[in-house]
């Protein structure tokens, strides 16, 4: 039976750091959406709160900034070379975010067979954020389970990496999890913790030979 790989984006596969907090540098906005994810991580706003100021601060934003953050953006070593090995052996790589889709989906392109992100509109923006699109801890488990049936597994063939509260929920839910440079809110839930700053050491914890 072919496994289900689930990547958190901010914290995991970006080193030390989020989407938001990429696309605000090149805007200039860092200390500005620093408070925010701040107010974020002590549970003051919630993720629709959170994308709705967020939405204000980038009123200037355009696909060049994005396409900057990402491509500046500390990624972890290894990703595309892990998401190549998974395809190889069969299994499936995602990445599942509350960032937004734009800058998420951007990984299709690395080798992921899928990407979800919030849903906000395409920048430069002419319209709002809609608060239904903007995706929970909650929202990662439905999400997976509608890979595992799009894909055809189970959750006892999902493995997921995360490093934050984001990902407490779906690593309650699975019987494989890798902590990456993770908080105290996952740690205790994995089943194994890497630190460090190369996907293939964290994946090499869970592709033993089947």
């Amino acid at each position: 039976m072919p496994r289900l790989h689930l990547f958190d984006l901010d914290g995991t596969l970006i080193y030390g750091s989020a989407a938001p907090v990429e696309i605000s540098r090149q805007l200039g906005l860092v200390e500005e959406i620093t408070e925010l994810e701040r107010a974020f991580a002590a549970r003051k706003m919630d993720p629709s709160d959170f994308a709705l100021r967020v939405r204000e601060l980038w009123v200037d934003l355009t696909e060049s900034h994005v396409a900057a953050a990402f491509d500046g953006a500390p990624w972890v070593a290894g990703i595309r070379e892990v998401w190549s090995e998974i395809r190889a052996s069969g299994d499936y790589c995602a990445v599942v975010s509350l960032s937004p889709g734009f800058f998420v989906e951007r990984l299709l392109g690395w080798g992921a067979h899928a990407a979800h992100g919030s849903r906000w509109p395409s920048p430069p923006f002419r319209e709002p954020v809609d608060p239904a699109g903007i995706l929970s801890a909650a929202a990662k488990v439905r999400i997976a389970d509608e890979l595992c049936s799009r894909f055809g597994v189970s959750r006892a063939d999902c493995v997921a990496y995360g490093d934050s509260l984001s990902d407490a929920e779906l690593f309650s839910v699975l019987p494989v999890s890798v902590a990456v440079n993770a908080d105290h809110h996952v740690r205790d839930l994995a089943s194994h913790a890497y630190t460090g700053r190369d996907l293939r050491e964290a994946y090499e914890l869970v592709c033993a030979p089947r």
